[in-house]
């Protein structure tokens, strides 16, 4: 069976990866099966952790039952609804405040991990690494961070201040901004690749070392 099993992900691998070639039925194939397997594994995982264990264990238990999971509950019905062409309409309800909530919800999260952590590091002391230490207490790393940031966050605003044209000290200090963009978005870039790149070092370790046994 683990013998199977490898020759089974070689053929998937392989499939997937005949795309770089050209679009081929090999790789619908693959494809069609990779997303027909997620989603019934999505859907199985969701029933257990969701509708039964938070649904019908929530309402069903003696003590202190939670009779505000029933409103889920009601929206999830009314978004099913859209299966029935008549009253479809009635899907846009539910769906409306799944997004809204979600929004909000990634709003608040976004605005603490990114914009308030922006904002901190911003206002660090240029010589040390905390407020309540010496002014010359950081390292020498420290000080040119601090003020690589200070200066990169500066010029960034400045660049995006459409009020007054951008020429002279104003100018420079606004291209000045516009490379720390380019460098930041050149990081978050290289970092995706990095990652999409460990992926495919992961299946290229399993097809020449645990399928064809090239590699040890």
């Amino acid at each position: 069976m683990e013998i199977f099993g490898i020759w089974v992900a070689a053929f998937f691998t392989l499939g997937i990866i005949s795309f770089l070639y050209r679009d081929n039925p090999w790789y619908k194939v693959c494809e069609s099966i990779f997303v027909g397997i997620s989603a019934g594994y999505w859907f199985v995982a969701l029933f257990f952790d969701n509708i039964l264990g938070l649904f019908w264990i929530g309402v069903t238990r003696r003590e202190n039952p939670d009779y505000t999971l029933y409103i889920g509950a009601v929206l999830g019905f009314m978004m099913l609804l859209r299966l029935i062409p008549k009253i479809g309409w009635i899907s846009r309800w539910p769906l409306s405040f799944v997004v809204g909530a979600t929004a909000g919800f990634s709003l608040i999260n976004y605005f603490s991990s990114n914009v308030m952590l922006q904002v901190a590091s911003t206002l660090m002391p240029l010589l040390s690494t905390r407020f309540d230490q010496p002014i010359f207490s950081a390292s020498t790393y420290d000080i040119i961070g601090n003020l690589v940031i200070a200066a990169g966050t500066f010029t960034g605003l400045v660049y995006f201040f459409f009020s007054k044209e951008h020429k002279g000290a104003f100018g420079g200090m606004a291209r000045v901004g516009i490379w720390t963009i380019m460098i930041t978005f050149g990081a978050s870039f290289g970092y995706t690749v990095m990652s999409r790149m460990s992926l495919l070092i992961g299946r290229m370790d399993f097809i020449f070392g645990d399928w064809l046994k090239l590699i040890k």
